[in-house]
């Protein structure tokens, strides 16, 4: 019997096994390609609801969770507001000092995003290898401010703020140090684990940043899969085709995570991304954003434009780039 490859399943199946779930009262949006999170109305709001697994990583696992469901929120223009936790762990390793450590990370995220800790479950689980946060987060949206993956349409502008890959180079390096320290600098592996604060992987900032100044038309969070599947999974949820420019634009890729990329033989273009954020915008309000960013001193790239067509993404050096079938980090554990 075949089994999936791990990471995310097969976009063709997901979107087969979508299809046989029932719907319900008052949703605005329900599972679909390329959108993270659901969105139910309200008597005067919608409420927009995500949940998450933290499953590549180990360290900072309950600052991960937070910031992931975080990320999926702000990306509808919502705010962040209520979040819960299953915290299930290993028999091998469920010490006091890892349960305070991670309710601890949960804190932490959450007191820096002014969000409330509303509830969850925490469990020894048997056969498990490590821990696993899975995280729910809940917010809330004026419904003339909702946006959609997606949103997109011809003839506007696709942009990626701060670089990429933010997360896989946080992840590699905290997790592989011990086998990476006979080939970089003690110095390096620690610079490259900041990149969970600094640049970070939260794109709230950005997407507040990006609804104020207004003409958003999608926003997206690159996660699993890095920017490339994020670019997919844009072009699938709006319906349309993208001309990109990924491999003439070395500013777009960080050094460090190239280097550990490099280092492993792994694609950062589908790597896991999250602290960057996708954005697609009418063209008009694409100067006043740019301008934004450069005033809140956050990096901003223009990669291309969305064009009328079946959902595809194109590089204009490389041509057509095929979806990735799963994350690249993933070869590593």
């Amino acid at each position: 019997m075949s089994t999936f490859p791990v990471g995310k399943l097969p976009s063709d199946v997901l979107r087969e096994l979508l299809g046989l779930l029932p719907g319900g009262q008052r949703v605005i949006l329900g599972p679909a390609i390329g959108e993270d999170a659901a969105v139910l109305a309200m008597p005067d709001r919608y409420l927009v609801v995500k949940t998450d697994p933290i499953t590549f990583a180990t360290d900072a696992i309950g600052w991960y969770a937070v910031r992931v469901c975080a990320n999926d929120i702000a990306t509808t223009g919502a705010t962040p507001l209520w979040f819960l936790a299953s915290i299930l762990l290993p028999p091998a390793h469920a010490t006091p000092e890892l349960v305070h450590c991670i309710f601890d990370q949960i804190a932490t995220a959450c007191r820096a995003l002014n969000i409330g800790v509303i509830g969850g479950h925490t469990e020894i689980t048997a056969d498990l290898e490590r821990p696993i946060v899975v995280g729910c987060m809940l917010g809330e949206v004026d419904p003339d401010r909702l946006v959609r993956t997606g949103g997109a349409r011809p003839g506007d502008m696709i942009l990626l703020t701060k670089g990429a890959p933010i997360e896989a180079t946080a992840i590699i390096s905290r997790e592989k140090r011990a086998e990476l320290l006979s080939h970089f600098s003690p110095a390096f592996l620690d610079e490259c684990a900041r990149f969970l604060y600094d640049p970070g992987i939260s794109v709230v900032r950005d997407a507040q940043i990006a609804m104020r100044v207004g003409g958003v038309t999608s926003m997206h969070d690159p996660t699993e899969g890095g920017l490339l599947t994020a670019l997919w999974e844009l072009a699938e949820a709006s319906g349309c085709a993208l001309e990109v420019s990924l491999y003439d634009s070395p500013e777009l890729w960080l050094p460090n995570g190239k280097k550990l990329c490099e280092f492993y033989g792994l694609d950062p273009a589908a790597a896991i991304a999250s602290g960057a954020l996708l954005l697609t915008v009418v063209p008009e309000r694409v100067s006043a954003l740019l301008h934004a960013f450069r005033q809140a001193q956050l990096p901003i790239f223009q990669i291309g434009r969305v064009v009328a067509g079946p959902a595809a993404v194109n590089d204009l050096k490389k041509g057509p780039l095929p979806r990735p079938q799963r994350d690249e980090i993933a070869r590593l554990f």
